[in-house]
């Protein structure tokens, strides 16, 4: 039975609400028109492990990324920016949804081949959204929000999906190489839900991935378009093409991310070649930090503690850059509070399209802090929590963080002790406790509002 057509009521009503707003106030808009290009392109691109000082305009000494250099200086670096979660597919969820990955039931970690739940098609997704407002959408690179038909982007509200579902080391011939001999399964390189190859040969994934996202930049110059671009690497396994292997000083892992800068310049080249850059918003980010216990083939935190895995700065903040010559300020740095939840109502308030009151959200709209030259807007972000596996080890007010421990709290004021050295619980007792008690409350107040996760077993049951 081909399920490709299924619709969830929920989702429908949902994207009518958003619709209706937008008839009310005269934003008539269908999917298959041109968009009202007032409201700009969006593209968002994901990269996979790497950490906050692995890029030059961050620190790092080695790895070159001009590039991404550049989009910084000519747009707005963020160096207090959040994900919420600090693995794949948790964060993830949160950038597609605008939600704390609990709410959506996505928290307990990354899902793998023998999965069988997903994001739920019934919540509303940053793609839905600009779906409902005319926008083309599509994604390009690693999903890993569920492999099933059900789960997958275009159930979530792209037009178009050319990728692979899952982590690029969750295949029968990787795992073999680290002596899981007995691993079943084999990465797919798919097109929609269609499987166009087997464990795809990953030194040539970059590339492939900058052919597609540009062939649909070029497909749709002329309406509005929502690109996400999410690259499998550098989480390993570490591969670059030929043009990049052995080039970098900081080795394979080098290599790739000096790749990946090379796909964000031939994607800017694009728009500048179509004349719309102006009109475009390029945002980059990664998903969690560098996997340090990889050594080499791992990343770097620069000044910040921890990595991957771990609710320490190191894990969950991450270098972001905001560029659009028509719409940002150039050469601004933002040192607020602000999160990859913000990302779907911020891409909502520029596409002119109202999500106030019709769906729970964690994020928040930094379109102010953004745009506001001279950074007079405090963020709108008044707290930030950090999160593994659905506990909350941290909350983060202010300059300070309160973080468990193992059974001890701690706390620290990370924006005068970035590095998370200086343990000030004991000068600071009431401070503990006030932190503490919005952990508490925030905990119990998402477990009461958590939405289901998306699961075969009933999506099958609904359909008999």
């Amino acid at each position: 039975m081909n399920f490709k057509y299924h619709f969830f009521t929920s989702k429908v009503m949902i994207l009518g609400l958003v619709l209706s707003i937008g008839l009310a106030s005269g934003k008539t808009k269908d999917h298959n028109s041109k968009q009202d290009k007032q409201t700009p392109n969006f593209i968002f691109i994901y990269a996979d492990d790497l950490g906050y000082g692995d890029l030059g305009c961050y620190g790092n000494p080695t790895i070159k990324t001009p590039n991404l250099d550049q989009m910084a200086s000519e747009g707005v670096k963020f160096t207090q920016f959040y994900v919420a979660s600090p693995v794949c597919t948790p964060s993830r969820a949160a950038l597609m949804t605008g939600c704390y990955p609990k709410r959506v039931g996505l928290h307990n970690g990354v899902l793998f081949p023998h999965s069988t739940t997903g994001l739920n098609p019934k919540e509303l997704t940053l793609a839905d959204l600009l779906k409902s407002e005319g926008y083309e959408t599509a994604c390009v690179g690693k999903w890993h929000l569920g492999h099933q038909e059900e789960f997958l982007p275009e159930s979530n509200g792209f037009d178009y999906f050319f990728g692979i579902p899952f982590s690029n080391d969750m295949s029968k011939k990787e795992q073999a190489k680290m002596g899981w001999e007995n691993y079943k399964y084999q990465l797919p390189l798919l097109c929609g839900s269609d499987t166009l190859e087997l464990d795809p040969d990953q030194t040539q994934l970059c590339k492939r991935l900058t052919d597609e996202a540009i062939s649909f930049i070029n497909t749709n110059s002329k309406d509005a378009f929502f690109l996400y671009m999410a690259h499998p690497m550098p989480h390993i396994p570490l591969y670059a093409s030929k043009d990049f292997q052995g080039k970098s000083a900081r080795g394979a892992y080098g290599d790739a991310v000096e790749e990946i800068d090379w796909s964000v310049g031939q994607i800017i080249t694009t728009l500048k070649q179509l004349g719309i850059e102006n009109n475009t918003i390029v945002v980059f980010s990664s998903d969690n930090g560098p996997w340090l216990p990889y050594k080499t083939h791992g990343g770097s935190a620069g000044p910040l503690r921890g990595g991957k895995g771990t609710t320490w700065e190191g894990g969950m903040r991450e270098p972001c850059i905001m560029w659009s010559p028509g719409n940002i300020p150039s050469g601004m740095v933002c040192n607020e509070i602000s999160s990859t939840l913000d990302i779907l109502p911020t891409f909502a308030h520029f596409a002119n399209a109202d999500v106030s009151d019709k769906i729970k959200l964690d994020g928040q709209d930094i379109y102010n802090l953004i745009m506001e030259q001279d950074y007079s807007f405090d963020s709108p972000r008044t707290f930030f929590y950090y999160s593994s596996k659905g506990t909350i080890e941290g909350v983060r007010k202010g300059p300070w963080k309160l973080k468990a421990v193992r059974d001890t709290l701690e706390l620290f004021n990370v924006e005068e002790d970035i590095s998370e050295k200086y343990n000030l619980a004991q000068k600071f007792p009431k401070r503990v406790c006030e932190l503490n008690q919005l952990i508490l409350s925030f905990d119990k107040k998402i477990e009461q509002e958590m939405r289901p996760v998306g699961k075969i077993s009933e999506i099958e049951n609904s359909r008999h």
